[in-house]
């Protein structure tokens, strides 16, 4: 290879694969210097540096200057101090010079060395440069051209490289054909011994979020905001919105003019339903919103225990549960609270259940015992093993002395009674009843698999749940 030749392909590999020229550079020089090394010895020391003003990579063998006889020199490590003086005059025994060694000549197993060299540094270099890209794309939506499956996994094709769409990660129903363009949500870019991974996910809630973002301008330029989301892919999802402009409605700018906002993100998501609600920093209102389209009776607030009991009419019950629960736990999960829905027949049962178990105690009459049982007691078994704090927060009992009568009182009620006085109101029955806990969001597969369970128990007769009725 010429001088000439050298320069046009650096020229060309900097230009063709966007490597910076030091780059390509540095390979060439380590490709030379490697192939050098395995003809004069591990033991030699070399340097190579590209000569800019040639066009060549100029290498140096660095010799020790001895006073030996020739028979016992080290070729390739040492060299005789008369020899020396020809190439510095002021060379003493024991200094290193570096001898330019003039075309060397390598053989075929040095150049493939050299070859293998180059092309590992230029692949180090283009995978460097896929991770800087990607890495700030991360948590972004990407789109690509669906290539093949792997060990049930999607590989999208993203041009410089490709990305991992794992099966657990695509929405439960979807297929892609290779071929078929996917658009995703870049969760993850980890810099491998194989290079940059990428990994996408349909499922999160953060590409719902995404999508939303890219649909609504008002969100893009801040002046709405996405407080929270719950998510199960495929079938539903609650978006909390708020704004900071109030002449800007966040849940009309969300929907967009027709419905067309909305519905956009509705068809990337294939048919998912998508409930908007407007946020609030007052816990009671936003779970009111969060369980639409059900119309909200009353809730009572156990603040010690992070919990909200709503009470609905019994023809509101089905829709404030969702089909299979799903309404009150995407409610739950939107707003962090645990939520107990429970039927107007079943709260005044329950009510007049427990106002008669409290007043099992001494001095506890039914007012009181509307206190108490305001305050998120049950049972006489609870108030006894509460703490003095915790009683005085109950209507008339704020005094310490008061609430450790109280205390007392119940403790004795329940030694005496033993169990029969302990049990919950109802407990065991779950008609009119349900409880959701602000859990994170099943994933894909995790749903998948309860949809086709649901779809065993249709096909062989099984009944539904009491959910099943929703309106929606």
């Amino acid at each position: 290879m010429n001088p000439t030749e050298l320069t046009r392909v650096i020229d060309a590999v900097e230009k063709d694969r966007g490597i910076k020229r030091e780059i390509i550079i540095a390979a060439l020089e380590q490709a030379v210097l490697t192939a050098a090394q395995k003809k004069y010895g591990l033991n030699a020391i070399l340097e190579a540096h590209y000569n800019s003003d040639s066009g060549d990579i100029d290498l140096f063998l660095f010799k020790k200057v001895v006073d030996s006889e020739p028979e016992m020199l080290e070729e390739s490590e040492e060299i005789p101090l008369e020899e020396a003086y020809k190439l510095d005059p002021e060379a003493v025994i024991g200094d290193e010079l570096g001898i330019k060694v003039e075309g060397p000549a390598f053989g075929r197993i040095d150049a493939q060395t050299a070859k293998q060299v180059i092309f590992q540094k230029v692949r180090d270099a283009e995978r460097e440069i896929i991770f800087n890209e990607f890495i700030h794309r991360k948590a972004e939506i990407v789109t690509g051209i669906a290539r093949r499956v792997e060990r049930g996994n999607l590989v999208i094709d993203l041009g410089k490289t490709d990305a991992l769409l794992p099966r657990s990660e695509i929405i439960p129903g979807e297929q892609f054909r290779p071929g078929d363009r996917v658009q995703a949500y870049l969760s993850d870019v980890v810099l491998s011994s194989r290079g940059p991974q990428l990994y996408l996910t349909r499922t999160s809630p953060k590409y719902l979020m995404k999508l939303f973002e890219v649909e609504v301008p008002e969100i893009r330029e801040q002046i709405i905001e996405i407080k929270n989301c719950a998510r199960e892919p495929g079938a539903r999802s609650k978006i909390a919105v708020i704004s900071k402009d109030r002449d800007i409605d966040p849940v009309g700018a969300c929907v967009g003019m027709k419905g067309v906002r909305v519905q956009n993100v509705i068809h990337e998501l294939k048919g998912e339903k998508i409930d908007i609600i407007p946020w609030s920093d007052n816990p009671v209102m936003f779970v009111r919103s969060a369980l639409s389209p059900a119309e909200i009776s009353s809730v009572r607030v156990d603040e010690r225990n992070h919990t909200m009991e709503i009470m609905v009419e019994d023809d509101q019950l089905s829709l404030a549960i969702g089909r299979k629960g799903q309404n009150v736990r995407l409610a739950a999960q939107l707003t962090g609270w645990r939520i107990d829905i429970i039927s107007k027949t079943k709260l005044t049962k329950r009510t007049s259940e427990t106002l008669f178990n409290l007043q099992h105690i001494e001095g506890v009459n039914e007012t009181m015992a509307q206190a108490i049982y305001q305050a998120g007691y049950l049972n006489v078994k609870q108030v006894a093993e509460a703490s003095i704090e915790n009683l005085q927060k109950v209507p008339g009992y704020d005094a310490p002395e008061a609430a450790a009568k109280l205390k007392a009182s119940a403790a004795g009620v329940v030694e005496k009674a033993g169990d029969i006085l302990s049990i919950t109101p109802s407990a065991g029955d779950g008609g009119g009843t349900f409880s959701a806990q602000p859990s994170g969001p099943k994933d894909a597969k995790t749903l998948a698999e309860e949809r086709l369970r649901e779809m065993m128990k249709q096909v062989s007769g099984g009944t539904s749940g009491t959910g099943d009725q929703e309106g929606r």
